[in-house]
């Protein structure tokens, strides 16, 4: 009986860790420290035991991203060895509760969007990030002593730092993504960095706005529930908050179809 005990604790152990690290590795647990946004986000670099140089990717982004948000990816193939230092510098560090919020949203946006596009020109040529085995499940993304799935830096961290906006910064490599910024995000910059990307997305092509009949980008569908006004999930509302053409409030919304071919520079 004893031995029976013994062998279904083991097995329990066993399921108990393998279902936590499928979780981690799908991003729906923490994996890093979480800082909350409280308030209103001010750019600032004046309250952070760390100050992170981006300044390194803020080049490689100026010479291979168009105003458009499109890549040129080969031009990033000969700057490989650039970003390969970028990222390693990234590595290195150990974000913990002594960065501040704007340190760590920065951070985080930079890293996820970096390594995405290592994804790719280490996959190149490809039509799609869909066709990369494993890309954002995998754990790929070596941050201090762990390593990091891009989706646990989205679900895990950047979404529970209570900043929706980072739906509009962090960048997909696909035609329907938020553009990637030509320059890195900087705790310095962040909220206006921040406001501009969200601004630009909720008023350009990747929506369809209208009074009555708005059809939105399926960013909109696959996180409802991060779109928030006065506590409470209401799309619609925060949409308003940015766009120029206000949406009615009895609006029915329709998704647009999300094109997940590459955002490459023609």
């Amino acid at each position: 009986m004893k031995f029976i005990k013994y062998t279904v604790l083991i097995l329990i152990t066993v399921f108990t860790l393998q279902s936590c690290n499928l979780l981690s590795s799908a991003g729906l647990i923490s994996q890093g420290p979480i800082k909350k946004v409280e308030g209103k986000l001010t750019s600032t670099t004046a309250n952070s035991a760390v100050n992170v140089d981006h300044s390194n990717w803020d080049k490689l982004l100026k010479k291979h991203v168009n105003k458009e948000g499109l890549v040129d990816y080969k031009g990033f193939i000969n700057d490989q060895e650039a970003l390969d230092v970028y990222l390693q510098k990234m590595s290195s560090f150990q974000p913990d509760s002594d960065w501040s919020v704007q340190e760590l949203l920065a951070y985080y946006i930079n890293v996820y969007n970096a390594y995405t596009v290592d994804a790719i020109i280490n996959n190149y040529p490809t039509k799609s990030i869909k066709d990369i085995t494993n890309v954002w499940k995998g754990a790929n993304v070596p941050i201090g002593n762990k390593m990091l799935p891009l989706a646990g830096i989205e679900n895990g961290i950047l979404r529970k730092m209570n900043e929706p906006r980072i739906h509009f910064a962090i960048n997909c490599a696909s035609i329907s993504c938020p553009k990637l910024l030509d320059e890195a995000y900087t705790a310095g910059s962040i909220n206006e960095q921040l406001e501009l990307a969200t601004k630009q997305f909720i008023n350009g092509s990747k929506n369809e706005l209208t009074k009555s009949t708005p059809k939105l980008s399926s960013i909109f569908k696959f996180y409802p529930k991060d779109f928030k006004v006065d506590g409470e999930q209401d799309i619609i509302g925060y949409i308003n908050m940015y766009s120029k053409v206000k949406i009615n409030n009895n609006a029915t919304l329709e998704y647009l179809d999300y094109n997940w071919n590459l955002n490459e520079q023609q």
